[in-house]
């Protein structure tokens, strides 16, 4: 997975996985101008295909292993 800089507001608790409803660490921006937000589960798990259709992906799921 590729980390581009954040252009758009950091992730927060609020913002949820499109596939299953988890809290979201990666967000795919989408060249069709749309964007796509995972938990860190289902980013590894299409990684790929969204390496394809994304102009830009924020992986933030280094907040998973930061301390407090």
């Amino acid at each position: 997975m590729t980390t581009a800089v954040a252009t758009s507001s950091p992730l927060t608790s609020e913002d949820r996985c499109d596939r299953c409803g988890a809290q979201a660490y990666v967000r795919a921006e989408l060249h069709s101008g749309g964007e796509l937000l995972f938990c860190a589960h289902h980013a590894r798990e299409h990684g790929e295909k969204l390496k394809e259709i994304a102009s830009s992906i924020i992986d933030e799921t280094h907040k998973l292993t930061e301390k407090s």
